[in-house]
């Protein structure tokens, strides 16, 4: 069985990580998400969107995977199972999930912005948030970047038609902790949808996918997801 599963910040939320789109306790809430956010906010101020990628890479590297992560990488014991996330951290690979496609980037990785080299080196603790830090210096003379996407930017291409690749083959698609409305990312789903996939939403709000998703669970990821596999027939009744 070939199991693809598509997460976005609510999965990541469970742990404590905060969510971009909270209203009241969203990190947006204390930025401007387009001056942090965007490769003209880099041009203008490096310094100040580096020092806010330190720290949000501090709060992620904190905290741990959940019981949604963890349940997700013990699925692999069952099944082919593929990770197609819209979130920036690790926490899918620090649970134990082997075939993660990051299609908004990852924050725990770097490149230079203008050669595109990988960096490797040193990246210093932020355990709290400062309003410039100069960011490191490529051997070619360009600044060291988060390996994010940004506002206006393309996806990675390698991490797209990986994912493209994980939701047409998949027998099961698990939609778990995303607002199915940030495309070309949303539109995943849609395609397993389009493709007769069974579709199984994991969110405790309906969301636009939700009325197309075989089952809609409204349910935490972390209690919906461990034991899920086993529940597939009766979820199907």
């Amino acid at each position: 069985m070939r199991v693809t599963v598509f997460s976005g910040a609510g999965i990541s939320a469970e742990s404590g990580v905060p969510t971009f789109r909270d209203a009241e306790t969203g990190l947006w809430a204390k930025v401007d998400p387009y001056e942090i956010s965007s490769s003209e906010g880099w041009r203008a101020h490096p310094d100040k969107v580096w020092a806010w990628y330190l720290w949000r890479h501090h709060m992620m590297g904190a905290v741990a995977p959940n019981e949604g992560h963890r349940a997700v990488a013990a699925w692999e014991d069952h099944a082919e199972v593929h990770v197609v996330t819209q979130n920036v951290d690790n926490l899918h690979e620090r649970a134990g999930s082997r075939n993660v496609h990051h299609v908004h980037g990852s924050l725990f990785e770097f490149h230079c912005d203008r050669c595109g080299t990988e960096y490797a080196g040193p990246i210093p603790d932020m355990p709290e948030p400062v309003e410039s830090v100069q960011p490191p210096r490529c051997v070619c003379g360009g600044l060291i970047r988060p390996n994010v996407v940004w506002f206006g930017e393309p996806l990675p291409d390698d991490a797209w038609e990986q994912s493209l690749e994980a939701v047409v083959h998949a027998d099961l698609l698990v939609v778990v902790g995303t607002s199915s409305v940030v495309y070309p990312a949303a539109g995943l789903p849609e395609l397993a949808v389009a493709h007769g996939t069974p579709v199984i939403e994991v969110n405790p709000e309906p969301t636009p996918l939700s009325a197309s998703a075989t089952v809609s669970l409204r349910e935490k990821a972390a209690s919906a997801l461990p034991g899920l596999l086993q529940r597939l027939p009766s979820l199907f009744d």
